[in-house]
């Protein structure tokens, strides 16, 4: 027997959103397309890892928030983000509303664009059009298909060639309210020769039953540079669904850097597609798990290019009934000869009931290449802990160092240093 669960919205308010955003008919007929193929589509398949049961789509995805005149004046939880005091490049979306918005002029100068998504829909049309769901289909799965059909926000995000900026574009996103939903849809286009950082972070406010459900695409020209920085602080009343990818063209380099810090259930996708010859990505990713969490971290790349290569380190720390799948896949296809993919996945728990799973993948389709991975799943030392212990260190306090040490591995070679304070705050908070 099946039970029919009723959404909180239909293509009624999904049609009065759009227009109310005067988007372009083509964007609307996306949302429409979407919302009917997710009554469909098969959840995501992800490894040990079951969400059927999870908040996919209770949520009321256009809750409006009003305005704010000053960095100051935001909520508590968005301040502790950023430097209100110094406020350049940021853009704050709370629920469906894009409460703050700042850019210097010298953006504009540049030709940059960095606007947020329902403004780039009425003012670059066009452009968008050309790249929007191109990277991650709308049809790709039923998490997707609802992004597509209710996306509430998000950035557009890009630089023209030979356009270097140097200082990190930023955005944070709210989620608060009971049933309420974050969205946004992250759209970075960095053409020939360009360099751009992009920073994020996810926080929420009191409320139970929330979602976040967020795409970020990433189109990295011939010869660019793009970094992307996603800290993630969501409490667990937040159900958190993060799908990323970014397609690489020839000598472009793509960065990503994750702190994965929820308190609740959390399903995150990073996958790179090096197309391009000599092509090269970097993934950094931490992520401490607590409480009864689950989480399912995936990070893949795919070699498509000559010469392209790879990097994935991952590092996750498990406490009390946590349960962690952590996931990466180096993908090297017919013809990316001389590629090169190296990954290592390592988990540390402290506790008797938590569980991590470190599943290092590699899938080889050409002889002439170079691939590597190394993965570790292991307790803390008892050992280790009595000798802190026997320095006067408190047993807590002896598993928060040994904590702060394995994971200090990742967070210290991240090159942002705003990025790397960031995520050490976000250890600081979850490990109280």
């Amino acid at each position: 027997m099946t039970v029919d669960v009723q959404l909180r919205f239909g293509r009624e308010a999904i049609t009065a959103y759009s227009k109310a955003n005067n988007e372009p008919e083509w964007a609307l007929n996306k949302r429409l397309a979407a919302f009917d193929a997710s009554g469909t589509l098969a959840l995501p398949h992800l490894e040990k890892t079951k969400i059927d049961k999870w908040n996919i789509d209770q949520f009321n995805p256009f809750v409006t928030e009003a305005k704010v005149a000053a960095a100051d004046q935001l909520d508590s939880v968005v301040v502790e983000q950023i430097d209100a005091a110094n406020v350049k490049n940021l853009l704050v979306q709370k629920n469906a509303s894009t409460v703050f918005f700042a850019a210097t002029e010298e953006l504009s100068a540049q030709g940059v664009i960095f606007t947020d998504l329902a403004t780039a829909l009425v003012k670059h049309g066009d452009l968008v059009e050309k790249y929007l769901f191109t990277a991650i289909p709308a049809d790709e799965h039923k998490v997707a298909a609802l992004h597509a059909a209710v996306m509430n926000g998000g950035v557009f995000l890009y630089v023209p060639r030979n356009v270097e900026l140097a200082v990190p574009v930023q955005a944070v996103y709210e989620v608060a309210g009971d049933h309420s939903l974050v969205a946004p849809h992250v759209l970075i286009v960095a053409e020939a020769n360009s360099k751009v950082t992009y920073v994020d972070s996810f926080v929420s406010g009191t409320g139970t039953q929330m979602v976040a459900n967020s795409v970020v695409e990433v189109f990295v020209g011939a010869g660019a540079t793009v970094q992307v920085a996603s800290v993630r602080s969501l409490c667990d009343g937040v159900h958190d669904y993060s799908f990323r990818r970014a397609v690489v063209d020839r000598d472009g380099k793509m960065e990503w850097i994750l702190g994965e810090m929820n308190d609740g259930n959390t399903v995150t996708n990073n996958t790179t597609l090096l197309k391009g010859n000599g092509s090269n990505a970097d993934t950094k990713c931490v992520s401490v798990g607590r409480g009864a969490q689950r989480q399912n971290i995936t990070s893949m790349v795919q070699h498509y290019g000559l010469n392209s290569e790879s990097e994935m380190v991952s590092k996750a720390v498990m406490t009390d009934e946590a349960v962690t799948i952590l996931n990466g896949i180096t993908k090297i296809e017919k013809g990316a000869t001389k590629a090169n993919g190296e990954q290592a996945n390592n988990i540390l728990m402290l506790s008797e009931k938590a569980r991590g799973d470190a599943n290092p993948i590699l899938l080889i389709d050409e002889d002439d290449v170079k691939a590597g991975h190394a993965a570790s799943v292991g307790r803390v030392s008892e050992e280790s802990i009595y000798y802190l212990m026997s320095r006067g260190i408190t047993r807590r306090a002896a598993e928060r160092l040994i904590i702060i040490g394995f994971l200090d591995a990742v967070i210290s070679q991240i090159p942002v240093e705003e990025v790397r304070n960031r995520v050490r705050q976000a250890l600081e908070r979850k490990l109280g």
